[in-house]
């Protein structure tokens, strides 16, 4: 066995979590970080996701605390005003270029790519087999714990007939010319697929879409890395979380502020992942009619489609585009911190990179403290799938976001990332929309967050 690797911290997993967090410990510390995925280069998920995928959020939203990512206001096109948003190609090339030019020049950085970490603690190499131990000095890092299921890595999770042609969605394009498409799922990946289809010259009806829920999505206008924007966006959450006298008001009044967008009007959603989309990508999905709400797909066969509530029949060589893979797992918040180890999880709900960036900040800053004190700092909150969840984790997260904030070094290094939504800086303050808008937020934040933790429990 070759000799045994040391290290102050092992993080296992290099997608958005564990870039993050390993960022933010070299930049505040003098401890060593090894780095170890399956993958042959940092990115994560990134490295296997479909062609024409891009950021929904704006590209400054995500990455590492050191190294903003993109930011330029859209001049052209129909996002034109809005801050760019990076294909998936640029979100590797980014985060290659930190890795490169951040984290190797520190001298304590080691990248193990195309490994794994066995149960036992043990470094494997995937091609050779080989494993090497670990003297890890002060906490192993799970950075794996939320990793999404994608659709490249996952089966369709249906029985697809002998004749049928059923592709994940990152092999769209090679089928491109076909006559006709059945594209199954509710969220983010299958919108994509779609406008994707639609923006090919391929006709609305010739797309049956299979969505077992309707989903509420965010105007993506109203999340922007402007504080005048995003806390009016965040007001508006709160007088709603305050006003409403249930989850379904809750989002109406939303969606009456400009806030929520849903694809239907005639039907009120029943699934909350709340990704962004933009008023012209919605236009487009809505010029789709075949609209299917039977449930979930059991079984693909030539010219029928069964589901968990009848049959739909559909052209006999229609291709089946898997766009239904889970996305990031939604499992149960544990604490982040615990002996010898940590699990990065989100702290502020719908911001990954900023709550992995802020644990790490933590963690660095703070290495006399004991995990009970370190938790109550960083407060893990768990994903959400249903409207009355993302309701009690937007309230789970603003109490989370109270307790770091009181923290004053950490505050101001929260506002001095242009990761955190809420960041405002010097120069922000002296804005009047600004100022406006956090007056708004503060005069209502009490009520609403007692509110949307009424309405999360209902």
């Amino acid at each position: 066995m070759a000799q045994a690797l040391e290290t102050d911290y092992l993080v296992i997993g290099a997608g958005a979590a564990g870039m993050a967090f390993t960022d933010a410990v070299l930049d505040h510390s003098d401890a060593h970080v090894t780095l170890v995925d399956r993958r042959d280069d940092v990115g994560g998920h990134w490295r296997d996701a479909y062609p024409f995928v891009r950021l929904h959020q704006a590209s400054p939203f995500y990455g590492v605390a050191s190294t903003p990512f993109g930011g330029a206001i859209q001049t052209s096109g129909p996002e034109a005003g809005l801050r760019e948003r990076a294909t998936g190609a640029e979100v590797c090339a980014y985060y290659e270029r930190v890795r490169r030019e951040r984290f190797e020049p520190s001298g304590r950085f080691t990248f193990l790519g195309g490994h794994d970490v066995s149960d036992d603690g043990r470094v494997v190499a995937l091609g050779s087999g080989a494993e090497r131990d670990v003297r890890v000095r002060r906490r192993v890092v799970d950075a794996r714990y939320l990793s999404p299921r994608i659709p490249a890595l996952e089966p369709p999770p249906f029985e697809v007939s002998d004749g049928v042609t059923c592709v994940p969605v990152g092999e769209l394009p090679s089928v491109v010319s076909a006559e006709s498409f059945v594209v199954v799922g509710s969220g983010k990946t299958a919108t994509d697929a779609i406008v994707w289809l639609l923006g090919r010259g391929v006709s609305a009806d010739a797309i049956c879409w299979v969505r077992p829920r309707d989903p509420w999505m965010l105007d993506r206008a109203v999340v922007q890395p402007d504080p005048a924007i995003f806390l009016g966006m965040a007001a508006s959450m709160m007088e709603a979380g305050a006003a409403a006298a249930s989850v379904d008001e809750f989002f109406l009044r939303l969606e009456d502020d400009g806030v929520m967008l849903r694809l239907d009007r005639g039907v009120l959603p029943t699934m909350a992942r709340v990704p962004t989309l933009a008023r012209w990508e919605l236009e487009l999905l809505r010029t789709v009619e075949n609209v299917v709400r039977l449930g979930h797909v059991r079984r693909v066969s030539p010219g029928l489609v069964s589901l968990e509530r009848g049959d739909v029949r559909v052209g006999a060589g229609a291709v089946a585009v898997h766009c239904a893979a889970k996305g990031l797992r939604q499992r149960p918040a544990v604490p982040i911190w615990s002996d010898g180890r940590m699990v990065l999880q989100p702290v502020r709900a719908g911001f990954p990179c900023f709550g992995a960036a802020l644990v790490g900040y933590v963690e660095a800053t703070r290495p006399a403290w004991s995990d009970a004190e370190l938790n109550a700092v960083c407060r893990s909150t768990p994903l959400f799938s249903t409207p009355s969840e993302w309701v009690g984790i937007q309230a789970a997260g603003a109490l989370a976001t109270a307790a770091y904030m009181a923290e004053p070094d950490v505050a101001a290094w929260s506002h001095s990332t242009s990761l955190n939504p809420t960041r405002v800086t010097a120069a922000d303050r002296e804005r009047d929309e600004v100022v406006a808008a956090i007056a708004r937020f503060k005069a209502v934040s009490e009520a609403g967050v007692r509110g949307m933790v009424r309405l999360g429990r209902a």
